[in-house]
């Protein structure tokens, strides 16, 4: 490729942060076009030190890079900037490459954005004006964009954005929420089998610590941990925590069906009950008291066939278990405390 007619997209920031990724991935592709990432001197000081003095370090920085393309890659025909404060360096690459064309790809209206001071605007929209004016290609990512770029007697190109790196999977047809610890409790080897009997049909949301100490070593934690259909929030405050139950068709509590965690009764169970959700769990002992709010199954075919049970449930919550979930207040649980505190001849009046 040395020696060859090459476009260099100027990035503003690095490719994996850039909000035209889609567009440069997609020019990137073609052997003539390199992307260059930003400078050492960010392209922010441009907007800072005077214009002349931002001519003169632009000029330095091109040299420098032409003189690395034309030994590497080959001599700029087209330079594409996308913000204004590129401009001088943009301008300054193209100096040192008779014939190279300027593009200036537009975004959005930098010059426009709320809270720049008024040098720093001004600054931006003398910049943009440069740019747009000395430009042989104004890009434009929205109709608006290129409307007002249209009024300024410029004829931009439009260039809506695209999204080809953000993953589209099929809408599942189920999701479930986990609010328990994650842990030794935890039966990964059950969450795992499910998870991957269901695939693209569940999505998991995991809103809970992660005891790692607990699961290190453990592979089927570790492939739980890289499976797209589990999305692990860490722990949330409980008032997020009912938002993610709204949005979910059912909770799930997949527990280790052991002497340890058999008798145990997650409060998760009661919690999603609240919004009008049951839970599905392993067959254990200790949900047997949450009989009303949770549906026990035993493996992981049963448990998968389960939570696709309540596929849409998150649209007609059970507004009967919600009131019924509502009533087990820590008063009603707690009375036989209240009862026995009073046999002792304390005072059980509640003042505070």
């Amino acid at each position: 490729m040395e020696g060859a007619d090459i476009c260099v997209l100027l990035l503003p920031e690095p490719l994996e942060a850039s909000s035209v990724r889609d567009q440069a991935d997609d020019l990137l592709r073609a052997d003539g076009v390199v992307a260059v990432d930003p400078p050492r001197m960010p392209y922010s000081a441009f907007g800072r030190v005077p214009l002349g003095l931002g001519d003169g370090l632009a000029a330095r920085q091109a040299r420098r890079l032409v003189r690395t393309l034309r030994r590497k890659l080959g001599e700029p025909r087209v330079v594409v900037i996308f913000h204004p404060l590129q401009y001088q360096l943009g301008r300054a690459v193209i100096a040192q490459s008779p014939g190279a064309a300027l593009w200036y790809w537009r975004s959005q209206r930098v010059e426009r954005a709320p809270g720049l001071s008024d040098r720093a605007r001004a600054r931006l929209e003398t910049l943009h004006e440069q740019a747009a004016e000395r430009a042989a290609l104004v890009i434009c990512a929205s109709d608006e964009l290129a409307r007002i770029e249209g009024v300024a007697g410029r004829r931009p190109v439009l260039v809506p954005p695209a999204a080809d790196g953000f993953p589209a999977p099929p809408v599942p047809e189920v999701v479930a929420v986990c609010l328990d610890r994650l842990g030794g409790d935890t039966d990964w080897a059950l969450l795992r089998a499910v998870a991957q009997q269901l695939r693209n049909r569940l999505v998991v949301l995991l809103a809970g610590e992660t005891a790692e100490d607990e699961c290190r070593g453990d592979e089927d934690y570790a492939w739980c941990r890289e499976s797209p259909n589990l999305v692990w929030l860490g722990p949330v405050p409980e008032a997020v925590a009912a938002r993610l139950v709204a949005c979910a068709d059912v909770g799930l509590a997949p527990l280790r069906a052991d002497s340890s965690s058999d008798s145990a009764a997650p409060k998760s169970i009661l919690q999603c009950a609240r919004l009008g959700r049951r839970t599905v769990t392993p067959e254990v002992a200790g949900v047997r008291m949450w009989a009303r709010a949770a549906v026990a199954a035993n493996g992981p075919e049963a448990i998968a066939e389960a939570l696709l049970g309540f596929a849409g449930a998150r649209a007609r919550p059970d507004e009967e278990l919600r009131e019924w979930a509502l009533e087990q207040t820590a008063r009603v649980q707690d009375d036989p405390l209240w009862q026995r505190l009073a046999d002792a001849g304390i005072d059980v009046r509640v003042s505070r």
